[in-house]
């Protein structure tokens, strides 16, 4: 194959499908017959950026830099970003690129007008572990199903918990952090609480051991410091500097990136959370934010049936609330089929082949991608670093032709900022104050402590009035030996309230469940702002 001026041609046909006449965001200079041609440049549409895309790649091939370069443009555009930074090298988007010979090559290659510049960041950290804003969910917040996914329950005990929801959220008992969500699950199969749930199903012995060992297990891992309060409220997301440019947040996660499951879900909770949050708008002429969930297979991975279905429901319906989402891993196989199918926006960088599974993922990837004049199993295996395979949604709505694309230079540093850096953009953002310090209050755990004290101090209060009880017996029949009156027998009830086994069963009744949850406790309380 070979360029030619003919209208007619495969290159000119491809680029006249980026031809767009609205806001759009500029990748790179097509590729065709192993040459880059800067002047049909390949791009996406600003207002389909809320139909949802993917990020593809093997490791090393430019993911991570074509996120950035999508994630500054959006914010020159007034269009707020959310990064999950799992390997800590994305903090550079709020500092201005390092210029540079390759820097220069590139851009004159892609005919990019290339200018040093940083963003309006944020930076934000899971529960206050590593350095950022803490981000804190309330247990109750986040809800059964996502808890499920991070207990790595079964079907059979994900009912359960549903059920020690429900009942939490109908008696008031407010489920703040992980030892409030171990009193009621300890509670329901307690002597005092096993006829709560007896009309709706009830609790098992041996389901409600599983998810106490689950949650021991997941405090080990630090989860503590996740669940509390004041909780973050989602909408901090959406903000635009004051020279309207929107603010790039970036969750630093290299601190908790040995905890894959756990991340991941949460990042599922901030998107659900934002969903629930905000009115329906339609398609938009710029989206309100676009959401960048890097190592997307870390969510998918063992995800129950539920899991599965809450999050493809989110990411079909979150698109008429003006939010964008970037899936970013390393095949289109790594994301189920009926979330992939709602990615309308495709960069797909460089696949290896080096085994027969890496074969066969090429060939699914391949399967995936509108019909196009390239041999995609072969151009997919020898793209170079920053180039990519592209096909977006047209201002139509209709898919646009497969595109080999060189793609720009990101314009902020392609790489970390100084720890220090970051440290003080942490502690000087308006944001660190309000959430910096996490807040105790009276919830589940002090609430069926304080139950447990009252039944202690009653049956104190019995033991001590049948202690009472037996002194005067004891004075009665002595004064019965004395011949001064007839002993009277005591009840069967009497006796065993007065004994001294009932009384250390009652001191022991009454304070066990608040011992094993004070012995299971991981990290600091924290409650409801």
């Amino acid at each position: 194959m070979s360029e030619s001026t003919d209208p007619a041609s495969p290159a000119d046909r491809i680029a006249a499908g980026y031809a767009f006449t609205g806001p759009a965001l500029d990748l790179g200079a097509l590729l065709w017959d192993g040459a880059c041609l800067p002047d049909r440049q390949i791009r996406i549409p600003l207002s389909m950026l809320n139909r949802h895309g993917l990020v593809a790649g093997a490791t090393g091939t430019g993911k991570t830099k074509t996120l950035q370069l999508i994630a500054e443009q959006l914010s020159a555009h007034g269009v707020p970003v959310f990064l999950a930074d799992v390997k800590g090298d994305v903090s550079g988007i709020s500092a201005p690129g390092t210029p540079g010979d390759r820097v220069a090559q590139r851009a004159a290659e892609v005919a990019q007008d290339w200018q040093a510049t940083g963003c309006p960041g944020e930076f934000y950290a899971l529960g206050g572990i590593g350095t950022g804003i803490p981000l804190r969910a309330t247990v109750t917040s986040f809800g059964p199903v996502l808890m499920s996914k991070v207990l790595q329950l079964n079907q059979t005990q994900e009912q359960s918990l549903g059920l020690i929801f429900h009942y939490a959220d109908s008696k008031g008992l407010e489920l703040i952090d992980l030892k409030d969500l171990r009193a009621v699950v300890a509670f329901l199969v307690s002597d005092q609480g096993k006829a709560e749930l007896k009309g709706i199903g009830g609790l098992s012995t041996v389901t409600a051991g599983v998810i106490l060992r689950a949650l021991t297990a997941f405090e080990q891992q630090g989860a503590a410091e996740f669940f509390g309060e004041p909780e973050f409220d989602t909408a901090a997301f959406l903000r635009t500097a004051p020279d309207g440019r929107g603010v790039v947040s970036v969750l630093e996660l290299p601190a908790v990136q040995d905890k894959p499951q756990l991340f991941s879900t949460f990042l599922m909770w901030l998107l659900a959370d934002l969903y629930t949050d905000l009115p329906e708008v339609g398609d938009l002429e710029r989206p309100k934010l676009v959401f960048f969930f890097d190592e997307a297979h870390l969510l998918f991975h063992g995800a129950s049936k539920a899991f599965l279905e809450s999050i493809t429901q989110t990411v079909r319906l979150i698109r008429s609330k003006g939010i964008g989402v970037f899936f970013v891993t390393q095949t289109p196989k790594d994301v189920p089929a009926d979330v992939l199918g709602q990615l309308g926006n495709r960069v797909q960088h460089a696949l290896r082949a080096f085994t027969p599974d890496d074969a066969k993922a090429l060939k699914a990837t391949v399967k995936t991608f509108p019909t196009s004049p390239y041999d995609l199993e072969e151009l997919l295996t020898g793209l170079g670093t920053g180039e990519a395979v592209v096909t977006v949604l047209s201002e139509k709505g209709a898919p646009t032709p497969v595109a080999a694309t060189r793609l720009r230079a990101p314009q902020s540093l392609m790489g970390p900022i100084a720890p220090e850096a970051l440290d003080r953009a942490v502690k000087s953002s308006a944001l660190y104050a309000r959430y910096a310090q996490p807040v105790d209050r009276e919830s589940a755990y002090e609430k069926i402590s304080a139950e447990q004290a009252a039944a202690e101090e009653a049956a104190e209060r019995a033991a001590a009035a049948a202690e009472a009880e037996r002194e005067a017996e004891k004075e009665h029949r002595a004064a019965a030996k004395a011949g001064r009156g007839a002993p009277k027998e005591r009840s069967l009830a009497e006796q065993v309230v007065g004994s001294g086994l009932f009384r250390s069963l009652a001191r022991s009744i009454g304070t066990q469940l608040g011992r094993e949850i004070s012995r299971s406790v991981f990290g600091t309380a924290k409650r409801r702002r």
